[in-house]
């Protein structure tokens, strides 16, 4: 997709992937309460991929998170330990996580939560609802501002 006035195509991105830092609002609401409310995120920009948010936990009511205890690897930042997100009966299985320790390059990530937008009730970029990508593995969220076609979808796993 051609890219219009304000747009950004994520075939655009970069590989290895790039963080920038955004002062937009970001608003996660989870069982009806605010799970987190910043100023202060950071996008990682990977080719094919709508961008993942990392809100700064201080931001994140952490009465709400419990470690998992699952883990995984990516090749350009690192180990990530998963968080379920939990509110009396409601508990979303590792629908977050974070880099303890981010390599190289990746700094900027310790101390930031991410998630799955679509496994939350609502999560907000200045007030636009966010649009999850799809597939079971990528976190990212999609506004109006980026376009693809993105991966994750049915039919592009091996891009």
């Amino acid at each position: 997709m051609t890219p219009g006035l304000g747009q950004e195509s994520v075939w655009d991105y970069p590989r290895p992937p790039r963080v920038d830092s955004s002062p937009k609002r970001v608003v996660v609401e989870f069982a009806g309460r605010i799970l987190a409310d910043t100023v202060r995120a950071v996008r990682v920009l990977e080719t094919s991929h709508p961008p993942a948010w990392y809100l700064p936990l201080e931001d994140c009511d952490a009465s709400m998170l419990q470690r998992s205890g699952a883990r995984s690897w990516c090749e350009f930042k690192g180990e990530a330990a998963y968080l379920d997100v939990v509110d009396g009966d409601r508990r979303e299985r590792d629908a977050a996580w974070t880099y303890e320790r981010p390599v190289a390059g990746f700094e900027v990530l310790a101390g930031r939560l991410a998630l799955y937008p679509g496994r939350m009730d609502r999560c907000t970029v200045d007030g636009e609802e966010v649009l999850a990508q799809q597939g079971g593995f990528y976190g990212g969220w999609i506004t109006a501002d980026v376009v693809g076609p993105f991966k994750g979808g049915p039919g592009s796993a091996g891009w």
